[in-house]
């Protein structure tokens, strides 16, 4: 059901500027974790009923896990936040991570907790754009990378058919609007918008989409 979303996803690899790096090399051991981890995420949250498109992985979270809105604290979580299970959700841990963290990541997984069955998240762009030379730092995806990154979270959508989107920030937003899809937006949590995002998360989560 997902083989093209993940030749799309593949095919971003060549497509990448210098300060863009590509996750999900499977030619690399870092690529390969990221891989393992992103279809056994995809696994559990199998069924969902929303997805969650967000803007760009960060430099401390899912380019460390391959796991959108998850860092190594919560790849680590005990019990795991999508199984519940005891012996954490299954997924492969880097040895020596560049970080442990990630404030975006800890602000949506909080806010997803009182949802009784949690969205699937997608990044719009999925590389990671840096400013360059230092590839530990962020920098907003530009207008060619959110469009060519939109084609794969349109074959996501596609292939998982949600009964809604939910778009986090502008960029995500407007790429899903340019494609006809009608997304329902909220604050991005970063810059100062964490109550806000928390609180319109809250509202979504009590809804019946």
């Amino acid at each position: 059901m997902l083989a093209r979303f993940f030749d799309l996803l593949a095919a971003l690899r060549d497509a990448a500027p210098p300060d863009a790096e590509f996750l999900y090399d499977p030619a690399t051991p870092e690529g390969a974790l990221r891989l393992a981890n992103l279809r056994r995420y995809l696994e559990l949250t199998a069924g969902a009923d929303t997805v969650l498109v967000g803007e760009a992985p960060g430099w401390r979270g899912a380019t460390i896990t391959g796991v959108p809105f998850m860092s190594v604290r919560e790849l680590d979580a005990r019990p795991g936040l999508l199984t519940g299970s005891a012996e954490g959700d299954g997924f492969a841990r880097p040895d020596a991570p560049a970080a442990a963290w990630e404030l975006s990541a800890s602000v949506v997984q909080k806010a997803l907790r009182g949802w009784s069955r949690p969205p699937v998240n997608w990044p719009v762009y999925p590389n990671h754009p840096f400013r360059a030379p230092d590839r530990a730092t962020n920098r907003p995806p530009r207008r060619p990378e959110v469009e060519a990154g939109a084609a794969v979270a349109l074959e996501l959508l596609r292939a998982l058919r949600p009964a809604r989107v939910i778009a986090i920030g502008r960029k995500a937003e407007h790429a899903l609007a340019a494609a006809g899809v009608a997304a329902t937006p909220v604050r991005h949590p970063a810059q100062g918008g964490a109550a806000i995002f928390a609180a319109q998360m809250a509202a979504l989560g009590r809804e019946r989409p």
